[in-house]
């Protein structure tokens, strides 16, 4: 029982085992060196460390003192406590009570305890080990011998008789002993390579986690902001969306009040044609001469042309509001919130090359393959399969297959002109290769002052005009977006074709005439841009509700 009680005593609280090389901090407690090392290092950078024991502060990395005397009773109570005790092997010959055995004799396959061992032959024959209950696998499996060489050719221990007349004859052989020497050596180098590479995963374990700290502080201020966004994104539309059920209850109500006012107005014309017909049937001259209101009864034009006025404009109000035109800026405006709502920076940019192997002969490219331009001179270039011979037109050489981008194409050089993208499969020689004319192409087209979007020979004409000289693709493969922009300040979103991409997509150009640039792709969402060109934050929200007042008419 004492001796338990002392076992319980000299456990370390940190790993639960037996003290190793015990150390104590200030406020007394111990710990096994490696083991309080580790927690340390896990409290540098908090602000302070703590004992795990009773949570004593230390400003500092408290200093570690060597417990000389605590690693005396360590010792002697392990040596008082062999390994063997705990191994189950008892003596054989102790048979009135079991007695832990300190060695096993492998010739005559007995344990013995410290007693018997000193009773027990010397001689060389006598092979003693470690206590072990599975001797017969410290003996040769076919000659019955106990295994004292290793057959370095077939890795494997053997017996005298296998190394002389059995099946490793002839072969490098060494003692177990040498044997084991060599191995323990490899294994150690082993074991040094394993270590540093704990030592290399702990110092990234230890980056990570200080990554880790950074990124969960940036990620707590960009919650906050984008909280704040749309906090008032929110308050902003409700109370838009108040004033204008105002404005529609409104003009009800204003129809309302036309209507008492006109009835009150033709109550009192009644009144004075009544009046007036009396007057008529009178047969006394001196008492219709006499009538003292006449005037007032005759004056039947005041406030007539007031009123026609406001009955002509209230019978042309169509007693609502442009709810399509709203619906439609407030789709425009989910455009742009996705946009801003995933990343918060731009990857970079790219340059992004035409390919004069799909340019049709009446195109020229620039030296640079980043504008291209309509030439009445034939430019006599290879017929190939990729080559577009009936539409003037020229693909990207790069493709995209995932990913979100967007590109830009100067277009103010050009009379007539074609933007887009297509599959690589589209037609290159009838009518199906122009630009949106097939379900494998989307576009933006000019053709005069006329602008419009094109798919699968599907058109959707623009009642405006662009007003800038730049426009831009963007495209969302995973989500099948493909959208148009007009890039004037603020941006305008034109029209998004949303559809399944089922192969990769290119950068599709025609002219009519004269030339159009194409500019760089960006990868990556673009929120820093859209948030710049509308004043920001509050610029992003009031753009949303200004779009919308326009179409109320508030």
């Amino acid at each position: 029982m004492a001796s338990a009680n002392l076992r319980a005593e000299l456990d370390c609280s940190i790993c639960l085992n037996i003290y190793t090389d015990p150390v104590n901090l200030r406020c007394g407690h111990n710990f096994c060196q490696l083991c309080i090392d580790r927690v340390l290092d896990t409290q540098e950078g908090s602000g302070g460390y703590s004992c795990p024991e009773c949570r004593e502060k230390f400003p500092d990395r408290p200093a570690l003192q060597w417990n000389i005397t605590l690693r005396n009773i360590v010792e002697n109570f392990l040596s008082a406590q062999p390994d063997h005790e705990e191994s189950g092997v008892f003596c054989t010959h102790c048979v009135d009570y079991p007695v832990p055995a300190v060695r096993s004799c492998l010739l005559c396959e007995v344990s013995l305890c410290n007693k018997h061992l000193r009773v027990h032959k010397k001689s060389p024959e006598h092979v003693l080990c470690d206590p072990t209950l599975s001797m017969e696998s410290r003996k040769c499996s076919v000659h019955k011998k106990i295994l004292e060489y290793y057959c370095t050719e077939d890795d494997t221990c053997i017996c005298v008789t296998c190394s002389l007349a059995g099946e490793h004859r002839g072969h490098q052989v060494e003692m177990l002993g040498e044997a084991s020497k060599k191995k323990k050596e490899t294994l150690r180098n082993v074991l040094q390579n394993l270590l540093t590479k704990r030592e290399e995963m702990e110092e990234r374990v230890q980056s990570l986690q200080e990554h880790r700290r950074k990124v969960e502080e940036k990620s707590a201020r960009d919650t906050e902001r984008v909280t704040a966004l749309f906090r008032d994104l929110r308050r902003r539309l409700e109370d838009l969306e108040k004033r204008v059920l105002r404005e529609i209850s409104g003009r009800a109500e204003r129809v309302s009040i036309s209507i008492r006012d006109l009835e009150i107005k033709k109550e009192e014309l009644s009144r004075k044609i009544c009046h007036i017909e009396e007057l008529c049937n009178m047969t006394d001259p001196l008492t219709v001469l006499q009538e003292s209101d006449t005037g007032d009864l005759c004056d039947t034009e005041d406030g007539d042309n007031e009123d026609r006025e406001r009955h002509e404009e209230l019978l042309h109000d169509g007693g609502g509001l442009d709810v399509d035109g709203i619906s439609h800026t407030l789709h425009t405006f989910s455009d742009i919130i996705r946009e801003v709502n995933v990343d918060f920076y731009i990857q970079g940019a790219a340059d992004i090359l035409l390919d004069v192997n799909t340019a049709h002969n009446k195109l020229q490219l620039s030296d640079d393959r980043k504008t291209v331009s309509r030439s009445d001179r034939y430019q006599n270039r290879p017929e190939t399969p990729e080559r577009f011979y009936l539409y003037v037109q020229v693909l990207s050489s790069r493709s995209f297959s995932s990913g979100r981008y967007y590109w830009e194409v100067d277009v103010g050089g050009s009379g007539g002109w074609g933007v887009g993208m297509c599959y690589p499969s589209i037609d290159r020689r009838g009518w199906q290769s122009g630009i949106g004319w097939s379900k494998k192409s989307w576009g933006l087209y000019r053709n005069g002052n006329q602008y419009e979007v094109i798919h699968d020979s599907k058109e959707i004409l623009f009642s405006t005009n662009l007003s800038s000289n730049r426009v831009r693709i963007y495209l969302d493969y995973e989500a099948g977006r493909i959208s148009f922009y007009d890039l004037c300040d603020p941006i305008r979103h034109l029209h998004t074709f949303t559809t399944t991409f089922t192969e990769p997509l290119y950068a599709l150009l025609g002219v009519e005439k004269g030339h159009i640039k194409i500019h760089k792709w960006i990868q990556g969402k673009t929120i820093q841009r859209l948030m710049t060109s509308q004043g920001g934050r509050k610029g992003l929200v009031e753009y949303a509700t200004n779009r919308i007042k326009q179409w109320v008419g508030l």
